[in-house]
């Protein structure tokens, strides 16, 4: 679920004097591998669902870490990607997003209000018991970790008084419980596609209710795994804590599915970098211009500039690409002026589709993001083009200021991050990102100098071709039960 802990990025964290989202992380020497899976694959879901998805949201090294990854950015079919990550004694199985736009890793946990306990994903869903594990632990608010939250001791805060927290998002979806301190199994990355289990001790959230969407069971996952930048990230406790170096890497494969993540400094491919504007929640960049088949955009000078409710943000867990008005209103008709004859339809009062006959990339512009520091971003018709029904095609880029807020956010997700090694240098502050086949393997190296090749995974279930066949044959229904007419 696309649910980003962030303003930016359409959703609210709140900090309540009962509350906390920090997450402390203390893992054991080892290269980790996370399998991850798109989200939504496997259900049958209409656009809108994608849409409103996206709108909810928004030391010494010891290991690289790689986390296995599912799924595809395909809005037509997943639109997410999760991993299947292993916590307590013995070890149990849950299902988490991976989330660069999040920073608190939480799961649902036994006794929970309106938990879901079932899922359209082809997943089992695993409710988390913290009696079950002989290694857990609650974390009171008088721990260290629980007042570097709050700047401070807590307000009444006694010795058996729970840390907790609570999450509310932008239409009104919440998660609230209290933290837990247990053991988290990672892989390891012991040689080229080899790997070992590793066991570290995690402070995480105990999802004890959920209101809204949260509660869906069509969506349902087991919780969030957060990659963002802020303290309390996964990322950026396992940092602190002096296991890895704080950078990671992900490729979206959204053709075979699946794809790679990976905690550590990519050696091969080399990758270009651009810098994170400072002092910045989400993973902002500056974006210069938009070019459309090799010829820029005529927009206004101030377009791109950051400030509330506005600059450019990279999260890979956004299914689609957000535009401020002005850009969308200039790039679509750009987009559709290579096909003058082309009657455009409204699908679900949001989506912009046609109807067309060839190869879309013979048939429409490439479109190419330039960023600061001569860093550009390519999206080709194939990408920003889904079809939901033979020869009818939709366009991704959504208009971001029809959302409620009026934001004039530029929110680049899947839809161009897709089929791109992305790397996150956050000890440079700095991030990159190239054209790669994500079903290939990347190469990271620790401290030792060893180098590691990281293959791509795909957390698939063998009834994965089943279910494709499913969707594409629910996408034609939906394409016929839609009137469109030409």
């Amino acid at each position: 679920m696309d649910l980003s802990l962030r303003p930016l990025a359409y959703l609210v964290l709140l900090f309540l004097a009962s509350s906390s989202s920090f997450i402390a992380v203390h893992v054991v020497t080892a290269n980790v591998v996370f399998p991850v899976q798109h989200k939504f694959k496997g259900q049958e879901r209409n656009l809108s669902a994608f849409k409103a998805h996206d709108i909810r949201r928004h030391g010494r090294l010891l290991y690289d870490v790689d986390l296995k990854l599912g799924g595809n950015g395909k809005p037509s079919e997943t639109g997410l990607y999760f991993a299947k990550i292993g916590i307590g004694s013995p070890p149990k199985d849950y299902y988490v997003q991976v989330d660069t736009g999040s920073d608190i890793l939480w799961v649902n946990c036994i006794g929970c209000v309106r938990c879901p306990k079932k899922s359209n994903l082809g997943i089992e869903l695993t409710l988390y018991d913290p009696k079950s594990s002989s290694t857990s632990s609650l974390v009171t608010c008088e721990q260290d970790f629980c007042k570097s939250t709050y700047d401070g001791p807590l307000p009444g805060c006694r010795p058996d008084l729970l840390c907790q927290y609570k999450v509310v998002y932008g239409d009104g979806s919440a998660t609230s419980g209290f933290f837990v301190e247990d053991s988290v199994q990672l892989d390891r990355v012991t040689g080229d596609h080899e790997v070992a289990p590793e066991n570290g001790s995690v402070i995480f959230g105990c999802g004890a209710k959920q209101l809204g969407e949260l509660g869906s069971s069509s969506e349902a996952l087991d919780g969030i795994l957060g990659f963002g930048q802020a303290n309390s990230s996964m990322i950026s406790q396992l940092a602190s804590a002096g296991k890895v170096k704080k950078m990671f890497a992900h490729c979206l494969d959204n053709t075979e599915g699946g794809g790679i993540f990976a905690i550590g400094q990519v050696v091969q491919p080399n990758v270009n970098m651009t810098a994170l504007v400072p002092n910045q929640a989400h993973y902002n960049v500056v974006l210069k211009d938009i070019e459309v088949g090799g010829e820029a955009l005529s927009l206004p000078s101030d377009i791109f500039e950051n400030g509330f409710r506005k600059g450019t943000i990279i999260d890979s867990g956004t299914t689609l690409a957000y535009l401020p008005e002005v850009v969308y209103e200039t790039l679509v008709p750009k987009i559709m002026a290579q096909q003058p004859g082309l009657k455009l339809h409204t699908v679900e009062e949001q989506f912009s589709c046609f109807q067309y006959i060839g190869n879309i990339d013979d048939g429409f512009p490439t479109v190419a993001f330039r960023f600061e520091g001569s860093l550009s971003l390519t999206a080709y018709p194939h990408e920003y083009l889904f079809q939901i029904q033979n020869d009818v095609w939709c366009i991704g880029w959504q208009n971001s200021g029809m959302s409620k807020d009026g934001s004039q956010m530029t929110l680049l997700g899947d839809l161009v991050l897709s089929n791109k090694l992305v790397v996150y240098d956050l000890v440079k502050q700095a991030i990159g990102w190239t054209e790669y086949n994500c079903s290939s393997s990347i190469k990271v190296k620790d401290e030792s100098g060893a180098v590691y090749s990281v293959y791509a995974h795909n957390l698939s279930s063998a009834s994965t071709a089943i279910i494709r066949r499913t969707l594409t044959f629910m996408l034609l229904l939906i394409g016929m039960l839609h009137s469109i007419s030409y």
